[in-house]
């Protein structure tokens, strides 16, 4: 049995898995919020031992590797996080699971996300741009959530290879007047203007504030709570600011999108995934986005026939974070069942 977990700076989703056939199913799966818990150990331990149908669904058996997307850095199997306010231990991870170091695999949230791409069914996504199919080109990922995480799935003449990528610590590159002033604004309280700043959850507070300071909302909430009202006033139509807020965003998110595109000839497609994109689904298809994304000239064409979709199943990293560790333990279970056999 294989535990998968993806595991963000808001939330964390935990599935157990089991291989029937080279393909692997969900036994038992449950969500929990990053912040009640002090560790990923106690996490595990909550979902293991305080889970009833957790219990029931894998009496018995036992877990023969684990991987996990999160969100950060992976180098060397060390994490290094922006968002996720725990310090990760392989170590004392493999003791709590009664497995080896070489059994468990942290990857990158956003790169387990592209790693279950090619698992997930047609009716999985939201095709926003239909573009023109070229099955062997690159193609990108990029998610917007508590952070803004990129993901390359690079062709290498026979597959798509995932490769992690920290784009979202990048400068943000303004492109109107207005994003102009919205950095200058911002460069007042921040070092430096990245990516990650206006496309997550808190860059929602810091438009929208920048746009008009004198219209507040929620004052006590946070950055989740503000992106979560700002976007459904917007939704809703409730307040011009919000609603300014949200265009605004969007925009210059899909602007992002085509210089991510731009950068890893993404010409096999782009997807977009992760919290936000989800809240504001009602929105996309009549908003701005692909018109910001292929508005490069003088690559405007190219740009225009490149496939973009919305990837609709969230447990896209759980499930890309499960297969690649089958992966890691397959030939070590492939070894010790021709043994079985040669007995």
């Amino acid at each position: 049995m294989i535990l998968s977990g993806d595991i963000g700076g808001t939330k964390c989703n935990l599935a157990v898995f089991e291989e029937h056939g080279g393909a692997l199913e969900v036994v038992f799966q449950s969500r929990f919020a990053t912040h009640d818990f002090s560790s990923l150990e106690e996490l595990i331990e909550n979902f293991f031992t305080k889970s009833i149908p957790a219990r029931d669904a894998i009496a018995g058996q036992r877990i023969t590797a684990a991987g996990f997307g999160v969100a950060g850095t992976v180098v060397d199997g060390c994490l290094h996080a922006i968002n996720l306010p725990w310090v990760l231990n392989p170590e004392a991870l493999a003791r709590a699971l009664h497995l080896r170091i070489e059994e468990i695999v942290f990857m990158n949230d956003v790169a387990a996300t592209a790693s279950g791409l090619d698992k997930l069914r047609p009716d999985d996504f939201l095709i926003l741009n239909e573009g023109t199919s070229r099955p062997t080109a690159n193609k990108a990922l990029i998610a917007a959530g508590t952070g803004l995480g990129e993901a390359i799935l690079f062709w290498d003449g026979r597959r798509h290879v995932v490769s992690p990528s920290e784009g979202g610590a990048a400068d943000f590159a303004p492109r109107t007047d207005l994003e102009m002033r919205l950095v200058q604004s911002l460069k007042q309280t921040l070092p430096r203007v990245t990516c990650e700043d206006i496309f997550s959850g808190r860059g929602f507070l810091r438009i929208h504030h920048f746009l008009d300071p004198g219209v507040h909302h929620s004052p006590s909430g946070g950055n989740a709570d503000s992106a979560r009202e700002i976007t459904q006033n917007a939704l809703h139509d409730t307040c011009p600011v919000c609603v300014e807020t949200l265009d605004f965003w969007i925009d210059a998110f899909g602007a992002e999108a085509g210089n991510f595109a731009l950068r890893v000839l993404a010409y096999g497609g782009i997807y977009l995934a992760g919290g936000i994109v989800l809240k504001i689904l009602a929105k996309l298809p009549q908003s701005s986005f692909c018109r910001s994304f292929a508005d490069k000239l003088p690559l405007n064409s190219v740009l225009a026939g490149i496939p973009i979709s919305v990837v609709l199943d969230e447990n896209a990293p759980v499930l890309g974070a499960a297969y690649a560790a089958l992966r890691a333990v397959r030939p070590r279970l492939e070894g010790k069942a021709q043994g079985c056999h040669a007995d």
